[in-house]
């Protein structure tokens, strides 16, 4: 039977200065997000694509880490807890106590970008294709930090690699930080960055990211155990299936509408 290691979620201190691995990260996220992105870049195929130059890559950076911090505190507080944080306010600014949706970030992520894209008069979808598969690595990073700190552990299983989390209970649990960690970000992260070396029609990667996305998350929460304050949704689905559901629709209408308008094109 595996025991979860109770990793201190304190990476380093520097006097009063905390250091947490759930930050660090994010900082890792946003470090390979700039990598792979000039990797992208130095590809003719993209850097023609996406209009965007290496020089951009720090501003867009900058505008999708807004996008990620600003949408994922809202989105967990309007899709998750509002009733509480209705009666709790100053709990919002209270980031440093958790509480992200990536639902919320990825939707403050399509609004940073439509006004990055605005300001440089760039084509939005060409843009999000090109943003599209430097995500998932920064997803992983995410699920690595939750595997660390001990939280978002799975349901009950007698699986041989299941592990228990000793400040949950005496139960061995799926480790499904790391089934996300494998999913939304490495299988997804491969899927991308193969289905993106051919040339594609504007939107096409980026549908292929929402339905991709969508699947995997759909699968891992099965594993997941849903939270506390919330349970089991209607047909016995966790809130974040629920908000799968429409992403995977979204994800295959762009599919299919980047598909037909190409060849309305030719």
């Amino acid at each position: 039977m595996l025991v979860h290691p109770q990793f201190d979620p304190i990476a380093f201190s520097a006097g009063p200065l905390a250091v947490r691995w759930y930050g660090l990260m994010y900082l890792l996220a946003f470090g390979l997000f700039w990598w792979l992105g000039r990797l992208r870049l130095r590809q003719p195929l993209w850097a023609q694509a996406s209009g965007l130059q290496v020089r951009d890559l720090e501003d867009l950076l900058f505008y999708g880490v807004l996008g990620v911090v600003l949408g994922g505190r809202l989105g967990y507080i309007l899709f998750y807890k509002p009733d509480w944080y209705a009666a709790h306010p100053l709990e919002i600014l209270a980031v440093w106590h958790g509480g992200m949706s990536f639902h919320g970030g990825l939707i403050g992520v399509l609004v940073a970008v439509a006004v990055f894209c605005r300001r440089r008069e760039l084509r939005f979808l060409r843009v999000m294709d090109f943003v599209a598969p430097l995500v998932p690595v920064g997803l992983a990073a995410g699920r690595l930090g939750n595997f660390i700190n001990g939280e978002l552990w799975g349901r009950p299983s007698d699986l041989p690699w299941a592990m228990v989390f000793p400040q949950v209970d005496a139960l061995p649990r799926h480790p499904s930080q790391l089934y996300q960690f494998a999913g939304e970000g490495l299988l997804l992260f491969a899927l991308l960055w193969w289905f993106s070396a051919r040339p594609r029609p504007a939107g096409a990667v980026s549908g292929m990211f929402l339905a991709g996305y969508a699947f995997f998350r759909f699968v891992a929460e099965f594993a997941r155990e849903p939270d506390d304050f919330l349970g089991l949704q209607a047909l016995g689905l966790t809130m974040g299936q629920w908000l799968c559901l429409p992403m995977f629709v979204a994800g295959i209408v762009l599919l299919a509408w980047s598909r037909r308008t190409a060849e309305a094109q030719r």
